[in-house]
């Protein structure tokens, strides 16, 4: 791939920049894949870098030379203005994460920052930058921009679920009808009204027995 050469204007010649908007691990953390996450507006380097450098010039020394891969970002400029000095950039296919910035301040150190793609919603913006300064984490750019997209698929699918749910009215299915109860069934007692002693119910009842004479 043939990254786009560009030569822009002078530090002096741009408009301000709004803050960046940018989430780091706290100082002091233990070494860690990224050292936090950088949400531009833009693919545009050389409109990004100077706002993103004000802020971390005074934290981690003056950044001196940043790293791209230029699979996300059409145009690499070679050099940056910035206030006060320049930054070189370069830019690596194969040796960097596609969606990692690294960053280099001279005889101090180097960073990794997650670059959250502009066009991110809010919401998952803010999942991957805290995820990217947490100071235990272990994934690099790539995975989490991997593991914010499948939350994304589950919480599509959970709203078409509402969304079909609203349709029919939020009822539940309504349920079966009630069997009616079957009467239980009577049982023939001894003894009970209309029978003799010791007679079933419904039996016929035995002729009565008298003596020898006849009854007028």
């Amino acid at each position: 791939m043939t990254a786009t050469i560009h030569h822009p204007p002078t530090h002096e010649d741009r408009p301000s920049s709004p803050p960046p908007r940018l989430s780091l691990v706290p100082a002091g953390s233990a070494p860690a894949p990224l050292d936090g996450a950088w949400w531009p507006r833009s693919r545009d380097l050389g409109a990004e870098l100077p706002a993103l450098t004000a802020v971390l010039d005074p934290l981690w020394g003056r950044i001196t030379r940043v790293t791209v891969n230029p699979t996300h970002w059409p145009t690499v400029p070679r050099k940056v203005p910035v206030a006060g000095h320049v930054v070189k950039v370069g830019w690596f296919l194969a040796e960097q994460d596609p969606h990692g910035l690294l960053l280099l301040s001279y005889r101090v150190g180097h960073w990794t920052l997650l670059v959250v793609p502009p066009q991110t919603t809010p919401v998952s913006a803010a999942w991957l930058m805290a995820a990217a300064s947490d100071p235990l984490g272990t994934s690099t750019a790539s995975r989490l921009m991997e593991e914010a997209a499948r939350l994304r698929t589950v919480a599509e699918a959970d709203r078409a679920v509402e969304a079909v749910w609203d349709s029919e009215g939020g009822m539940k299915p309504a349920a079966p009808a009630a069997r009616p109860r079957t009467p239980a069934a009577t049982a023939t007692t001894r003894d009970g009204p209309g029978a003799a002693p010791g007679q079933e119910r419904g039996e016929p009842r035995a002729p009565r027995r008298t003596s020898g004479r006849n009854q007028w």
